[in-house]
C-alpha cells in the first residue's frame, strides 16, 4: 500500500511538472507587455489621480481591465494563427500605404515613450544623488546588450525579472494602512461633473492601450513561436498581466489617495522626485525613495526595451526585412539591430541634450491619442479579415469588445483637445 501510494505521488510530482513546463514556454508576452505599460508616465498618473480624486479613480482602474485584455487577447489570436507581425499584416492585408502609416507613427511614438522613460531612470538617479550622466549611458549599454542575447525567449525573461521589480511599491500599502470605508465610498463616488475628473480618467484610458503594446504582443508570439494549441494558454499569460498591471496602478493610487490625498492640497505630481518628496512625511524620506525609485526604474527599464522592440518590428515588417530576436547579428538581420540600437541612441542623446521635454511630451501624449483609433481599427479589422472563422471573435463577445475599442478610442480623441489647450 505504501508503494503505491508512492508510486501514485511521484506520478502527480510529474504531471504537476509536465503542466508548469508547458505553461512556462508559453508564458511571458502578455506579461512583459503588460509589466511594460505600467511604466514611469503611468505610474505617475496613477499617483496624481490619487492624490487628485482620491479612492474615486479605483474604479475606472477596476473596469479598464477587460478592455485590456479584450484588445490584448486580439494580438494573440492574430499572431499565432497567422504566424505574422501586425506591421507585417496591415501590409498584406490593407496595403503598403496604410502599414507605412502605422510604421511611422509608430516610431516617432516609440522614441517619444523612450523619452520618458529615460527620464524616469534619469529621475530614479537623481533620487539617490546620481547624475544623469551615469545612469542614462549605463541603461542605454544594458538595454542593447540584452537584445543581442540571441534568444528571443532569454531576452523576455530578463524583462519580466527587471518589470517584476514594480511590486516592490506593495511594500506601501503595509505602511499607510489605508482606511478600508473610505476606500469603499470612493468606489461609489463618480464626479462626472468635474473637467478635470474627466481628464484624468481620459489620461489613464488612453495611457491603457498603447500602440506599441499591439505591435509587441503580436511580434512576440511570433518570435516565441507559438502554435495554435498555446493559444489559451497565451491568453491566461495576458490575463494575469492584466490584472498585475492593474493592480500595480491601483496600488499607486490608493497609495497617493490616503496619503496626501487625504490633506487636500498638495504639489504638483510631474517627477520621480515630486512623487518621493509628496509620500516622505508618510512614511519616511528613505523608505519613499527606495519603494518609489525600485518600481519606477523597473517599470522603466522594462517598458525601454517592449517600447524599442515594438518599434523596431514594426518598421523591419513592413520593409520586409528580417526580424527576429532568435537571430544573431549578421548581414542580414544587420537593419533590425541597427534600428533597435538607434531607437536607444536617440532617445538617450535628446534626454542628455536636454531638449525641450515639456513640448516633446506633449508632441507624444497627441500623437499617441491621435494613433489610438488608427491602431484599433486596423486590429479590429485584421481580426475579422485576417483569421480564419473558427478563430474570429461571434456573438455577445464581439460587440462588447468593439463597443469598448470604440471609447477607448472616443477617449484618446478627447485627450487632444486638454492636451493642446483646446479645452
Amino acid at each position: 500500500m505504501k508503494e503505491a501510494t508512492t508510486v501514485t505521488n511521484s506520478t502527480l510530482d510529474t504531471d504537476l511538472k509536465e503542466k508548469v513546463g508547458r505553461w512556462l514556454k508559453v508564458w511571458g508576452p502578455g506579461l512583459i507587455v503588460m509589466l511594460a505599460d505600467t511604466d514611469a508616465g503611468c505610474l505617475i498618473t496613477a499617483a496624481q489621480s490619487g492624490a487628485q480624486w482620491g479612492y474615486a479613480m479605483v474604479l475606472p482602474q477596476l473596469l479598464l481591465i477587460p478592455i485590456l485584455y479584450m484588445a490584448q487577447e486580439m494580438t494573440v489570436r492574430l499572431g499565432i494563427v497567422t504566424g505574422k507581425g501586425h506591421g507585417a499584416l496591415i501590409r498584406e492585408n490593407f496595403g503598403k500605404f496604410w502599414a507605412w502609416v502605422s510604421a511611422g507613427t509608430l516610431a516617432v511614438s516609440a522614441v517619444g515613450a523612450l523619452l520618458t522613460e529615460f527620464v524616469g531612470i534619469a529621475g530614479v538617479g537623481e533620487l539617490f544623488g546620481i547624475s544623469k550622466w551615469i545612469t542614462i549611458p549605463i541603461a542605454t549599454v544594458l538595454l542593447i546588450a540584452v537584445a543581442f542575447t540571441g534568444s528571443y525567449r532569454r531576452t523576455e525573461k530578463i524583462g519580466v525579472l527587471v518589470g517584476l521589480a514594480e511590486l516592490a511599491f506593495i511594500g506601501a500599502i503595509f505602511l499607510i494602512h489605508p482606511n478600508l470605508s473610505e476606500m469603499a465610498n470612493g468606489l461609489m463616488t463618480i464626479p462626472w461633473k468635474h473637467s478635470s475628473y474627466i481628464y484624468l480618467v481620459a489620461a489613464n484610458v488612453g495611457a491603457v492601450i498603447m500602440p506599441w503594446m499591439i505591435f509587441y504582443q503580436q511580434s512576440a508570439v511570433v518570435d516565441k513561436r507559438l502554435n495554435m494549441a498555446a493559444i489559451k494558454k497565451a491568453k491566461h499569460d495576458t490575463l494575469i498581466g492584466t490584472f498585475l498591471t492593474q493592480g500595480i496602478m491601483i496600488l499607486f493610487v490608493v497609495v497617493f489617495a490616503a496619503t496626501i490625498g487625504r490633506t487636500g492640497s498638495h504639489a504638483p505630481l510631474s517627477s520621480v522626485g515630486d512623487l518621493a518628496s509628496a509620500l516622505g512625511p508618510f512614511i519616511g524620506s528613505d523608505t519613499a525613495k527606495i519603494l518609489i525609485g525600485v518600481s519606477i526604474m523597473g517599470g522603466a527599464l522594462v517598458a525601454a526595451l517592449v517600447v524599442a522592440l515594438a518599434g523596431t518590428w514594426g518598421i523591419t515588417e513592413v520593409l520586409g526585412w528580417k526580424h527576429s530576436l532568435n537571430e544573431k547579428f549578421d548581414r542580414k538581420s544587420a537593419g533590425f539591430y541597427t534600428i533597435y540600437i538607434l531607437a536607444h541612441v536617440i532617445g538617450a542623446v535628446l534626454v542628455l541634450a536636454n531638449v525641450e521635454m515639456v513640448q516633446m511630451a506633449v508632441f507624444v501624449q497627441v500623437l499617441n491619442a491621435l494613433m489610438l483609433p488608427v491602431v484599433l481599427g486596423l486590429l479590429l479589422m485584421l481580426e475579422a479579415k485576417a483569421l480564419p472563422k473558427k478563430y474570429r471573435m461571434h456573438g455577445w463577445y464581439k460587440y462588447t469588445v468593439t463597443s469598448l475599442c470604440l471609447v477607448v478610442m472616443a477617449f484618446g480623441v478627447y485627450m487632444v483637445g486638454p492636451t493642446v489647450g483646446l479645452w
